[in-house]
């Protein structure tokens, strides 16, 4: 099989590479982003392979359909950038990667708790400076604080599980409550209550309708004056502009982002030397009390190289009609 890679990074290359020298696809490594403008790049290959910020948006799957595509493999787990009811009418089928390693983005998270809450990416720009004073560098004991999940799937149980390691009392929301986290002490309660209890929410749930901007003006305002926010999942969960205002205000202490909802647009790329566009964005980068990095939760050799394993294995199962039914999304 012919495979064109969109949005490719040279990184990605030798973990792709490796995990295809038993299938021998023939494979074509893009920089490029996909879309409607793009799409021709496809052309001669049998199936295409994206990222999370390629859009499979009503026009490129027109056009992906005119090259003669019927096969997109996703090298992410999220598809909420794929239009879904167009690809099936299409005929398009679209795969994914289920799980990659639960571990990463877990860890980033604590990362970005623990960061912001010893002030280390505050202590690193002193030291560089030659100033080693501490005044504003305080922070507070993990042990003993409310942490709040929201979402407690795979990422969320192992994030759950950290966290208690750490002596934290762990309160989280799901629809689908987890017989394992409760047995662990984990306390199941209502959103509200997650939000006005914890002192650390952390979010790992999917992006919805029903999720989207589940952190906003009046879920922000629940929340206990000073909380520290984690996301690490969607950026949509998030109203970036109610953010801005409640870290502004004081109401939410402080905020570690991995992801963003407009971030198609910045993330990936290098924008020094520039201001961003983006106001809510731009704000974001400069406040002392908030970390973002830029999309790589994922970014670890050994989610590389799960991620990489699995799109090509949804290739060839495919292929001998043996694919398992959670890689699938449209088929």
């Amino acid at each position: 099989m012919t495979i064109a890679f969109f949005s490719c990074h040279p990184y990605e290359q030798p973990f792709l590479e490796a995990a295809n020298a038993n299938h021998r696809h023939q494979l074509t490594f893009l920089p490029q982003l996909l879309t409607p403008e793009t799409v021709h790049l496809a052309a001669s290959h049998d199936a295409i392979c994206v990222f999370v910020n390629d859009q499979l948006t009503g026009p490129t799957l027109q056009r992906l359909a005119s090259e003669g595509i019927r096969l997109v493999a996703l090298r992410c787990t999220g598809y909420n950038q794929v239009d879904i009811p167009t690809a099936r009418q299409l005929g398009i089928r679209i795969l994914r990667v289920p799980t990659y390693s639960p571990h990463s983005v877990a860890e980033h998270a604590v990362a970005l708790l623990m960061a912001l809450n010893r002030k280390t990416h505050l202590a690193y720009q002193r030291t560089r400076k030659n100033n080693f004073t501490l005044d504003g560098l305080m922070g507070f004991d993990l042990y003993g604080k409310r942490v709040g999940v929201i979402g407690t799937g795979k990422i969320g149980m192992m994030f759950s599980r950290i966290m208690l390691g750490f002596g934290c009392h762990v309160l989280a929301y799901d629809k689908v409550r987890s017989a394992i986290l409760q047995q662990l002490g984990v306390e199941y309660l209502p959103m509200e209550d997650v939000l006005a209890s914890s002192d650390i929410i952390s979010l790992h749930c999917p992006l919805t309708p029903e999720t989207h901007h589940l952190i906003n003006e009046a879920s922000l305002a629940q929340m206990k004056p000073g909380a520290y926010l984690i996301n690490t999942s969607r950026g949509g969960l998030m109203d970036a502009r109610a953010v801005v205002e409640a870290l502004k205000s004081g109401q939410l202490g402080a905020l570690g982002m991995d992801v963003y909802e407009l971030e198609d647009d910045f993330f990936f790329a290098d924008w020094s030397g520039q201001e961003l566009p983006d106001a809510e964005l731009n704000t974001l980068t400069h406040l002392p009390n908030v970390l973002v990095t830029s999309h790589q939760f994922f970014f670890t050799a050994e989610a590389m190289e799960q991620i990489a394993h699995t799109t090509l294995n949804n290739l060839t199962y495919l292929e001998q009609q043996r694919l398992p039914d959670d890689c699938l999304v449209v088929g």
